[in-house]
């Protein structure tokens, strides 16, 4: 019992958005961008209860929506009993504060939601860091005024002539201290964790394992896809935003190939710029990766915008030079006559499994070096090459018989060039011109 009293405390918030010709196509609010912040409210463990979608020439200066819609969703969260207003649009500080003020009820903006989401998501070390370092630096602009009501200053009034601020300084000022000193001090720890990863990095590109990073914009069906692939346990729900860290996992592809398969955080359409530097640790995963799997919800009427988010964010990452696959996932559910086709590109539907041989059979020809699953017969005299294989190929098995020392072994090119006379039933590729 319980358990269902605390599910039922959740907040509740009414969703108003700004729809201007004064605001960018990015900042501006819509029916699909409420929808979405429908689906974000519901993530971070709240209900939306009322929708006010406000059309304007232009944004208010004192309360962005003006006095008269402020009044409408006033009564609106009186009437439906909402903990908190939340706004599809950025708005400024005194804008926030003087929002709190009116309607009586916590406001946020979608910047705001959005960080919450993440500090509730992050379960590494370094996504936990860069969501605080990201929620410190929202914070810092919006201090202004937080603090009137608790001004002090040494012998004085809190209004003291100038030159007369001792230890007592302002509490706003403290704070503001207090938080650039802490962005400095995570900057700092952010570092350390991105070198070490870096090592980790090197270390596997030694081993070259080649990595592949499942990217899309959020729900789009990535986890489900990384658990079907390699049977990981990846919470897989239907809420956005569900991964944050990046999770990597060994994936067997082919007998000649084996990868890392990495899963990076969903993208979104607005994703607070302030955000996008504090996740580029976690996103820089793309720039080091082979290949991108690019993960697109084809069930979703409004894919073709969603797959552009996210190509320009790869864009922005600096990893619009890497070979990607195009995944249309859910083509289950598909509404459409004719499934995109092409070359780079696979449909498939990571819940039933439809598909996935497909994507298999994609990542082996994208990432094909040329290496070969081969038998050897090494003679005793020989022995140096094994060391050799034990270099530069995958040996997989060794035996030592009579007359010679069997080694099962995927090589590459190089390794096939070097032992080729050893190798059982060889032939000499030919040139094409030679057939």
């Amino acid at each position: 019992m319980e358990h269902r009293a605390t599910e039922e405390i959740r907040d509740r918030a009414v969703l108003v958005g700004l729809n201007s010709p004064r605001l960018s196509q990015r900042e501006n609010a819509d029916e699909s961008t409420m929808e979405e912040l429908s689906s974000l409210v519901e993530t971070a463990g709240g209900l939306a209860v009322g929708v006010v979608l406000q059309k304007k020439a232009s944004p208010d200066p004192r309360t962005f929506i003006g006095e008269g819609k402020a009044a409408e969703v006033r009564e609106l969260v009186r009437a439906q009993e909402a903990t908190m207003v939340i706004f599809d649009n950025d708005l400024t500080p005194s804008q926030m504060r003087v929002l709190t003020e009116e309607l009586g009820v916590q406001v946020l903006d979608r910047s705001g939601l959005i960080l919450d989401i993440f500090a509730q998501r992050a379960r590494t070390r370094e996504g936990r860091l860069q969501v605080e370092l990201a929620q410190y630096q929202y914070l810092l602009p919006r201090l202004v005024g937080m603090w009137t009501h608790l001004e002090r200053q040494a012998g004085t009034s809190g209004k003291g002539p100038i030159g007369s601020k001792g230890p007592g300084e302002t509490q706003l000022e403290t704070d503001r201290r207090h938080i650039r000193r802490k962005i400095d001090k995570l900057k700092q720890e952010l570092e350390e964790v991105r070198r070490v990863r870096g090592t980790q990095r090197q270390r596997r590109m030694k081993n070259e394992i080649p990595v592949v990073a499942i990217v899309g914009y959020t729900n789009a069906g990535k986890s489900t896809l990384l658990n079907r692939l390699t049977g990981a346990g990846i919470p897989a729900n239907n809420r956005l935003f569900d991964t944050l860290d990046t999770t990597s996992r060994l994936l067997q592809v082919s007998d000649t190939l084996e990868v890392v398969i990495s899963d990076t955080v969903g993208f979104i359409r607005k994703l607070p710029h302030q955000l996008v530097d504090a996740f580029k640790a976690t996103l820089e995963e793309l720039e080091y990766a082979d290949l991108l799997l690019h993960v697109i919800d084809i069930s979703n009427p409004a894919w073709m915008e969603q797959a552009e988010v996210v190509d320009e964010l790869i864009a922005e990452l600096g990893a619009e030079q890497t070979p990607c696959i195009r995944v249309y996932n859910k083509s289950d559910l598909y509404w459409g006559d004719i499934r995109p086709h092409g070359e780079g590109t696979v449909n498939l539907s990571a819940k039933t499994g439809e598909g996935i041989a497909d994507l298999l059979a994609a990542i082996d020809r994208a990432l094909d070096k040329g290496s070969r699953h081969v038998t050897l017969h090494l003679p005793y005299d020989k022995g140096n090459l094994l060391d050799l294989l034990y270099r530069e190929a995958k040996v997989e098995a060794v035996s030592y018989g009579e007359e010679s020392i069997d080694v099962e072994a995927v090589c590459n090119p190089k390794a096939i060039g070097l032992a080729k006379d050893y190798i059982e039933g060889y032939v000499e590729p030919r040139e094409p011109w030679e057939d």
